[in-house]
């Protein structure tokens, strides 16, 4: 079974860069600037930030089911240059191909039907396994050291 990787669309933080830091730190988030390579990969843009480049980071939730005692959400990145990716079919992007991840696995009501710690090379495999079985509706991708949301992979249209 194939996948695709969906990141998080650019209209509700596209706002964000134009409020001052106060109006930000009003609202939970921060301006931030990359200082190294790789620390901050841009959940819009499935894309890593480049030392110097300036980002919001923000509060998203990542699994809005009510109903679920997973209902959850955390920091974001996202790149000021951002531009929404295109939903990736069957590639595990650089930033997620990289990183050692937390994958978990939920089925349609938000319940969590499995769970492992995969380093990114290792994505591809257990994202088609786990997407074979009709139960599951979609894999949720985390920093395993920091346990922040990356992107979601689903089955293609």
């Amino acid at each position: 079974m194939t996948y695709q990787i969906v990141p998080l669309p650019l209209a509700p933080f596209a706002p964000l860069f134009a409020l001052s830091d106060d109006a930000l730190l009003a609202l939970g988030a921060r301006r931030m600037v990359a200082d190294r390579p790789h620390s901050a990969p841009c959940r819009v843009s499935l894309v890593d930030a480049a030392p110097g480049e300036r980002l919001i980071l923000a509060h998203h939730i990542h699994l809005d089911a009510p109903a679920s005692p997973y209902r959850a959400g955390g920091p974001v990145f996202v790149r000021e240059t951002a531009v929404e990716a295109a939903p990736v079919i069957g590639i595990v992007p650089d930033p997620l191909g990289r990183r050692l991840l937390s994958a978990r696995a939920y089925d349609a009501d938000g319940m969590m039907t499995d769970a492992d710690v995969v380093e990114g090379q290792a994505l591809d495999a257990r994202l088609r396994r786990w997407l074979a079985d009709p139960v599951v509706a979609q894999v949720q991708l985390h920093t395993a050291r920091r346990g922040c949301y990356l992107a979601r992979a689903v089955r293609p249209d």
